[in-house]
């Protein structure tokens, strides 16, 4: 099984324990990101967490000192002391993006990852995420880049839905047209 495949296991099951215990989920979020955050600030903690050498007891107190100091939601203590019992604290940041996929979902909100050719303005983007908006039928959280080569336009993607209105595209399909004629 792949990484990736487990730690959305992991994912699936600390979100489902936090709507079962009522936890704040937007707050689990946050504490997934944080210990991430601090392990790869510490390179010392990130190796000792992951490291043959450490017992399980002794990574199981090691996130036990981590969850109080930074005092950490119940659902995410929990999941710290298994992952640290397992020896798998290196899923963690594939089980925060996972997690973070759930919660997104969960709050009827999708990501799109828009490319334009020139920086798009405040004004664009709020325009561009409410048209998004309505095709989706969710709230939209965008993520933009600049790409010259679109020569004008922008091209949207959610998830593997591409929303292609570049000039690029366009000249493509236009010249494509005029070969077959």
């Amino acid at each position: 099984m792949s990484l990736r495949t487990s730690a959305n296991r992991y994912a699936k099951a600390l979100f489902d324990v936090a709507l079962q215990e009522k936890a704040d989920l937007d707050q689990v979020d946050r504490d997934l990101r944080a210990v991430i955050e601090m392990m790869q600030a510490s390179p010392d903690l990130a190796a000792a967490s992951n490291h043959a050498s450490v017992t399980h007891a002794a990574r199981r107190s090691l996130m036990e000192a981590v969850s109080k100091a930074m005092t950490l939601t119940t659902p995410v203590t929990k999941l710290l002391m298994l992952l640290a019992e397992s020896g798998k604290l290196h899923y963690l940041p594939d089980l925060a993006e996972s997690y973070r996929e759930r919660l997104l979902a969960h709050h009827n909100i999708v990501r799109a990852e828009v490319t334009s050719a020139a920086p798009l303005s405040p004004e664009k983007t709020t325009a561009l995420a409410e048209s998004l908006s309505k095709v989706t039928g969710k709230k939209v959280e965008l993520s933009t880049s600049v790409d010259p080569d679109l020569l004008g336009g922008v091209v949207a993607r959610i998830g593997s839905t591409v929303y292609d209105g570049s000039v690029r595209t366009q000249l493509q399909q236009l010249r494509k047209e005029l070969v077959e004629q």
